[in-house]
């Protein structure tokens, strides 16, 4: 079973802890956040300092952490888990040019997988998307991201779909609304047709399957920096080597 430790407990966080909890290859064992106010969250907590967190390290050791707080936060803890070779997966929205190039380095001694947006199905759209805009690179592209009412920048997803698929960000639309947890939408304009690749979260634990499946899979590889393309492409090429040792149908 893996021991694993979350930084940040803000909705999506508690949405992640619950699933983690149900999972049986996974024990929590701590939650990190920013203030220990008092908050009921069934497990052990501490305050993210520079100054204590290494020692709650070695008094509540670890396998793995996942990052749900914010994109300064890395700063405080990488040393300490890259000194003790924990693996991270951070599902920060958005780094920093500078803070990525240091995740990107501390993957020279730990396992580390980044993802903005860390749901399985974002990840598979995005992977979809990518190799339709290869397949048909004269297609129109637009990209749809839709948010709850108090999500005050573009969609950090949104972004990445844009540079994966080598389009402006002004072909993103945004739209703000109550009741909205995530939509994500693709749409490839050709002669005669379209093509619409569509996520919608429904619950903030689509982001605690997505980061089970990630620790999971990110067990399997050897330190280094990896993003959920290189977990998903992984797979797929596992699953065509099966499928060409299969003897030939008459």
């Amino acid at each position: 079973m893996m021991k694993v430790g979350l930084i940040g407990y803000g909705k999506a966080g508690a949405a992640v802890a619950r699933v983690i909890d149900a999972d049986e290859r996974f024990e929590l064992r701590w939650i990190a956040r920013r203030t220990t106010d008092p908050t009921d969250t069934g497990h052990p907590v501490t305050r993210l300092a520079a100054d204590s967190f290494p020692a709650w390290l070695d008094r509540h050791p670890v396998d793995a952490v996942i990052d749900f707080s914010d994109a300064s936060a890395v700063h405080i803890y990488g040393e300490a888990i890259r000194r003790r070779g924990i693996t991270l997966v951070s599902a920060i929205s958005a780094y920093p040019k500078e803070t990525l190039a240091y995740i990107r380095d501390l993957g020279r001694d730990i396992r580390v997988m980044s993802s903005p947006n860390i749901t399985l199905g974002i990840n598979f759209l995005m992977f979809a998307a990518r190799m339709l805009r290869r397949i048909a690179p004269f297609a129109d592209v637009e990209i749809v991201e839709q948010h709850f009412r108090d999500k005050p920048e573009i969609s950090g997803t949104a972004r990445k779909i844009a540079e994966k698929l080598e389009v402006d960000n002004e072909r993103i639309t945004s739209l703000r609304l109550g009741g909205i947890v995530g939509h994500h939408e693709v749409i490839f304009g050709f002669p005669y047709q379209t093509v619409r690749l569509v996520h919608d979260s429904i619950r903030r634990e689509a982001f605690g399957t997505g980061a089970a499946f990630a620790l999971h899979e990110l067990a399997k590889y050897p330190p280094g920096f990896y993003t959920y393309d290189d977990l998903l492409l992984n797979l797929i090429r596992q699953d065509l080597a099966v499928g060409s040792a299969q003897p030939a149908h008459a």
